[in-house]
């Protein structure tokens, strides 16, 4: 596992690698399967969920086709607790699996390539005809995944942000009349 310390510098510091690292450099890491964990290096409080969304966010397709909205909007209105941990955590390891998987691809495909075992054009047709089998496999399962994660979030019954927040100015409110009654 990598520990990465995150500088008041925006610096990244790689404690297993004893070295600092670009987030290009992160985002090899984590594609290649190793494990991290971003702290602030001040504070200790882990920054892994942000640094990764960020990551997600320069990759090319964007956060947008990465996780679908149902879910983000769910997760929002629910909290960040434990449901939400998971369910960063599955769509990450998801994410990363398709992003490895389409690296690869590419590395055997132009071996297959180089070593003319197949034309370009057959390679460049492989290729598409791998990518758009993965692609519509990746949007099965973030549709399932979608739908378990609604499911469960309904089968628990949380109160929804907007829901505390009305209870919030209630009791706020209560608190304002309690006060005014005892100085009366």
């Amino acid at each position: 596992m990598h520990l990465i310390k995150k500088y008041a510098n925006r610096k990244l510091y790689d404690t297993a690698d004893k070295k600092y690292l670009t987030m290009d450099r992160l985002a090899e890491l984590i594609k290649e399967g190793n494990e991290v964990v971003i702290v602030d290096n001040e504070t200790g409080r882990d920054l892994t969920a942000s640094i990764l969304s960020q990551l997600l966010a320069r990759e090319k397709d964007g956060p947008e086709e990465a996780v679908p909205p149902g879910i983000l909007m769910q997760m929002l209105r629910k909290g960040r607790g434990t449901l939400f941990g998971y369910g960063r955590k599955y769509i990450s390891l998801w994410q990363s699996a398709f992003m490895l998987s389409r690296d690869e691809i590419e590395k055997r495909i132009n071996g297959l390539v180089r070593e003319k075992e197949l034309s370009e054009a057959e390679g460049k047709n492989l290729k598409n005809e791998i990518v758009s089998a993965s692609n519509h496999l990746k949007a099965w399962i973030l549709q399932n995944i979608d739908r378990r994660v609604t499911d469960a979030l309904k089968r628990m019954n949380l109160a929804t942000h907007e829901q505390v927040e009305e209870l919030t100015g209630k009791v706020e409110k209560l608190s304002r009349k309690v006060r005014d009654l005892e100085k009366r």
